[in-house]
This record gives structure tokens, C-alpha cells and sequence, in this order.
């Protein structure tokens, strides 16, 4: 027979033990909604043009104020802050040209491209194409403890941020490439943490 005082004790243990969480979740952060903006405008973006130190510069046929103008009402920075350093070159085939537009700030991890579609004799512009990852460094780790703070927490514990982008409006949402290695046939998890309310959503699985 157990004595009382003893098992008074096996009890209290017993039920401090099933209430204890051996990796609880880190509590949510405060979020305050970023903004994506068009920090550039026509005069800056032709200045670029004519400025231009890629090899091949950028055909003088779209080196117009109005082509320079709908470029520049194209592009979203993260935060709608400017870039510190620009680079644009473009090429042109027999009807339409390509201008490719990148920029990035110190002590950020990566760098925007915009890829435009011009056609010089209607001046029409469109994006083609866009990736961007310049994006602040503190920014990165607040949407990484939103992450480990949501439901998607266990998920990604193991593994480790490789790479971040983010998608201009109207999706407004920073994108966090989960791997657990290089190698082929690691566990790839895309995360992506909504810029405005920080809410966090699964975007692709792979291989886990």
C-alpha cells in the first residue's frame, strides 16, 4: 500500500505533468501593416534610360517621357520606398521591345526585378514579368515569428528560410521558401505571411 503523503505526491506529479506543453507556440506578433508603393517617377525613370551603363543601353525609340511615365506608375517597391541603386537595359525586335528594370537597397537580401513589354509605336507598356525580394531584413524575421506563431509553426521548425519574395498589390504578400536542405528531394515549404494583417496561409508542399 502506498503511504498518503506519497501518493498525494504521485498525484500532483502526475497532473502537472499533463499539463505542461514541451514546445509551446512563441506568442503572435504585433503586426502593423506594410505598404507597397510607386515611389518613382517619369523624369527619374527616363533619366535611368538615357544613364544607362548595361551593355546596349536602352534603344532610343522608348526613351520617352510617356513610355517612362507608364513605367514608372508600373513598378511597386516594398514599402514604397525608392531603391538606392538602378539598373535598365532593353532590346528591340522588329515590332515590340523588352526593358528589363532592377533595383535593390543596402542590407536588403535580394534585389526587384520588373521585365516590361514596349511597344514603341503605340507606346504601350506591360509587365511581363516580376521578381522581387528586396525586402528589409526585420521585416523577414517579424513574418518568420508570425509563421512559427501560426498553426503552420510545427511545420516549418525544422527547416530553414531559403530564400523571400514578395507580391506587389493586389496581393500584398510576403513569400517564405521553407527547405530542410539543397539536396534533390527536400522538403520545400512556401509560406506566405499577408502584409497587411500577418495572417498566414500554406502556399505549396513539396517532398515532406
Amino acid at each position: 500500500m502506498i503511504p498518503r503523503v506519497a501518493a498525494a505526491i504521485l498525484v500532483i506529479l502526475v497532473t502537472a505533468c499533463g499539463a505542461f506543453d514541451p514546445s509551446p507556440s512563441p506568442p503572435a506578433p504585433s503586426w502593423t501593416p506594410i505598404e507597397a508603393g510607386h515611389p518613382f517617377d517619369a523624369e527619374t525613370i527616363l533619366t535611368a534610360m538615357r544613364e544607362s551603363r548595361r551593355p546596349g543601353g536602352v534603344p532610343d525609340g522608348i526613351e520617352t517621357p510617356a513610355i517612362a511615365a507608364d513605367i514608372a506608375g508600373a513598378i511597386w517597391t516594398f514599402g514604397g520606398e525608392p531603391w538606392s541603386t538602378m539598373s535598365i537595359g532593353g532590346s528591340c525586335g522588329p515590332s515590340t521591345c523588352t526593358l528589363d528594370v532592377s533595383g535593390s537597397r543596402p542590407g536588403e537580401l535580394g534585389e526587384d526585378v520588373w521585365t516590361f513589354s514596349v511597344e514603341p509605336a503605340s507606346g504601350q507598356v506591360s509587365v511581363i514579368d516580376s521578381q522581387l525580394a528586396s525586402v528589409p531584413p526585420d521585416v523577414v524575421e517579424l513574418a518568420a515569428l508570425a509563421v512559427r506563431a501560426s498553426g503552420l509553426g510545427a511545420q516549418v521548425a525544422d527547416l530553414a528560410i531559403g530564400s523571400v519574395s514578395w507580391l506587389p498589390p493586389p496581393d500584398g504578400r510576403l513569400v517564405l521558401a521553407y527547405r530542410s536542405g539543397d539536396e534533390e528531394g527536400s522538403c520545400q515549404r512556401d509560406v506566405s505571411v499577408d502584409m497587411t494583417s500577418g495572417s498566414v496561409e500554406l502556399e505549396r508542399e513539396v517532398d515532406c
